[in-house]
């Protein structure tokens, strides 16, 4: 875990103990204490906060990344823009989490995210696709379809197939072979990755 408050990371390694199949290898305040880790223990997934102190998450990512480190990485944050959320993701973390959410919401997140799948935080998508949906001269994909779009977008904000539907008046049925269609175009097999091409769709569309 990397986080510059050491109350929360204290609270938070009581709650994580608790978990039967999770062991905290480390807490660490900087980036430089995290590094030292990754290279002397083994890590399966680290634990990020976005505001480090002097330091932000990307430092820490970018310096993993320099020195051949690869574990897997959630946010977990009390806060961060639409523009940071895309940031991370696209640097390789496989999740962002707010820290007001429960410990068991936490505890999934983190069994996801060391599956190799995405876990965006619900109000993070939200407010992606709120700032998105209001860029000006956004480019549209060419390779997919008004309808693909649109049943991309509903994945993209955590709904289920029933929802997208009655959002675009459409069928469960129609909604399944659009996301059929995505799956066969985009080479992905499951929702949480179609989540990271929504993403790509709305990265580099405004600045930090």
């Amino acid at each position: 875990m990397l986080d510059d408050h050491t109350l929360f990371r204290e609270s938070l390694s009581r709650l994580l103990d608790a978990e039967p199949d999770f062991e905290m290898v480390a807490d660490c305040s900087s980036v430089e204490q995290a590094i030292e880790v990754l290279r002397n223990r083994a890590v399966d997934l680290v634990l990020l906060d976005y505001d480090l102190g002097p330091q932000r998450a990307p430092d820490f990512l970018d310096r993993a990344r320099s020195l051949g480190l690869a574990p897997r990485v959630l946010m977990v944050t009390a806060g961060i823009t639409p523009s940071e959320s895309v940031q991370i993701l696209n640097a390789g973390a496989g999740g962002v989490f707010l820290k007001h959410s429960s410990p068991a919401l936490l505890a999934e997140a983190i069994r996801k995210v060391h599956s190799g799948e995405t876990w965006v935080d619900q109000r993070c998508l939200r407010d992606i696709v709120h700032v998105a949906s209001h860029t000006e001269g956004r480019p549209a994909s060419k390779d997919f379809t008004e309808r693909e779009r649109a049943v991309l977008r509903g994945v993209f904000e955590g709904q289920s197939n029933k929802e997208i539907g009655a959002r675009l008046e459409i069928s469960e049925g129609s909604v399944k072979a659009a996301l059929q269609q995505l799956f066969h175009k985009t080479g992905v097999r499951t929702r949480s990755q179609l989540v990271r091409i929504a993403l790509e769709q709305f990265a580099g569309q405004w600045s930090r």
